[in-house]
């Protein structure tokens, strides 16, 4: 395993050398892999405005047609990490291609679903293609993209991803309501399939990652958890989101019971979630540029990411008023941005031969935590409380690992650094 290891840290904030012309960051070179992230995002929420439509019309309950959204998900966690080893052994034109055709092929299974069976099978399937595909694009990004932008680029295919959550309620509602919930699968259908030429033209010839085909595949998948830095790394990925997502579950609910916010008004509140996750995103990826230009990979914003989620959820639990409230909501979503940025940028530098395995364990251990976070929260009686204790304890919990994180980058570094 390798790790990030320091320049020489210039004296002055003004010493911080400017960006060279051949390292400036060329958006239109990702337009494909931007697309499907803004697509696999919608994806992740599309089916929840449309739950009632999809029960009517395949004679189901609701709660049965949400086993549809529990498919997508458990595949999606589960499989990520094998999946992520295929694109660092077969390269990552293969498995994209690969993994977005599978997509387009499960949402159109999706929309001619004329019962639960087939509807639930295709959502599995199109977790699936997406465990294929996203942990390559992140790792393509992260070895495409110039070193010195390289924070930028993860950072706006994290907006991207994030403005597709945001996006997916809205646009399912009004898709089911013009043309049948149907009509929104095939709307993901044909939208994934016009960036198949990008990804053609864009994603370069598989290579070879001989460093990951060394060992064996199931070493292979478990190698980021024997890095000292990646394991930290994914336990503290593990308990920020319990804190962010787990507590999130409960969001409505809490801001519900204190303010007595009509269903509508809720739905606003996705508005400053997906603005606070699109800002922390842009801007923890420049952030974390401008540091490493100045000499510094340690990602020293990580703990800061921690002590802002604490502060968002606190508000967002007990500020005096909604205006303090929903200033909480856009802080804990600002943090959240940041925070996933950072962990991008280290999984595909930290470990350069298992990229796509790194980010898929991102992913798995993302799923994990908000799992774990919503059932600690559940177990209050009151869900003000639990949001309040659970997430903000957990924030500075990670917080503290996020130091951790940060710290045993720079003694890395430093042992790297050949004395005098």
């Amino acid at each position: 395993m390798s790790s990030i290891s320091d320049p020489p840290v210039p004296d002055r904030a003004e010493d911080v050398p400017p960006l060279p012309a051949s390292a400036r960051f060329d958006r239109w070179r990702y337009a494909g892999v931007f697309l499907l992230l803004f697509l696999f995002g919608t994806e992740t929420f599309l089916v929840s405005p449309l739950l009632p439509t999809i029960a009517d019309s395949v004679h189901t309950t609701e709660a049965a047609a949400a086993s549809s959204v529990t498919a997508y998900v458990l595949v999606y966690a589960v499989a990520a990490p094998f999946l992520g080893l295929l694109s660092d052994r077969l390269g990552r034109r293969r498995t994209l291609v690969a993994g977005t055709l599978l997509f387009v092929v499960s949402n159109a299974a999706a929309a001619l679903s004329t019962g639960l069976t087939l509807l639930v099978v295709s959502r599995a399937v199109a977790g699936l293609a997406a465990a294929a595909a996203g942990p390559a694009i992140w790792a393509h990004i992260a070895e495409t993209a110039p070193d010195a932008v390289r924070g930028r680029a993860l950072g706006l295919g994290m907006a991207l991803f994030s403005c597709g959550q945001v996006i997916g309620v809205p646009l399912g509602a009004f898709l089911a309501g013009l043309a049948g919930w149907r009509s929104a699968f095939w709307a993901l259908a044909v939208g994934t399939a016009a960036a198949v030429p990008l990804l053609l033209r864009q994603v370069q010839s598989p290579t070879a990652q001989a460093a990951a085909a060394r060992v064996g595949a199931v070493r292979a998948i478990l190698a980021g958890w024997a890095d000292p830095t990646l394991r930290r790394a994914l336990l503290v990925n593990t308990v920020f989101n319990a804190a962010n997502l787990g507590a999130y579950t409960f969001l409505g609910a809490v801001l519900l019971q204190r303010f007595g916010l009509s269903v509508q008004a809720l739905g606003l509140v996705g508005v400053l979630v997906g603005a606070g996750s699109v800002a922390g995103s842009l801007l923890g990826g420049r952030l974390g540029d401008r540091a490493r230009r100045a000499g510094r990979s340690d990602l020293p914003l990580l703990p800061v990411w921690g002590v802002l989620l604490a502060v968002g959820i606190a508000l967002a639990s007990e500020g005096p008023g909604l205006v303090l409230a929903l200033a909480g909501v856009t802080v804990w979503f600002l943090a959240s941005g940041g925070f996933v940025t950072d962990q991008q940028t280290l999984a595909g530098t930290i470990a350069p031969e298992l990229r796509a395995t790194s980010s898929a364990w991102l992913t798995s251990t993302m799923y994990a935590g908000t799992g774990l976070g919503a059932w600690a929260v559940g177990t209050f009686g009151d869900v003000t409380d639990g949001t309040l204790l659970v997430g903000a304890g957990l924030a500075l919990l990670a917080t503290l690992g996020g130091l951790a994180v940060s710290l045993g980058l720079r003694r890395a570094a430093a042992r790297s650094v050949p004395e005098a």
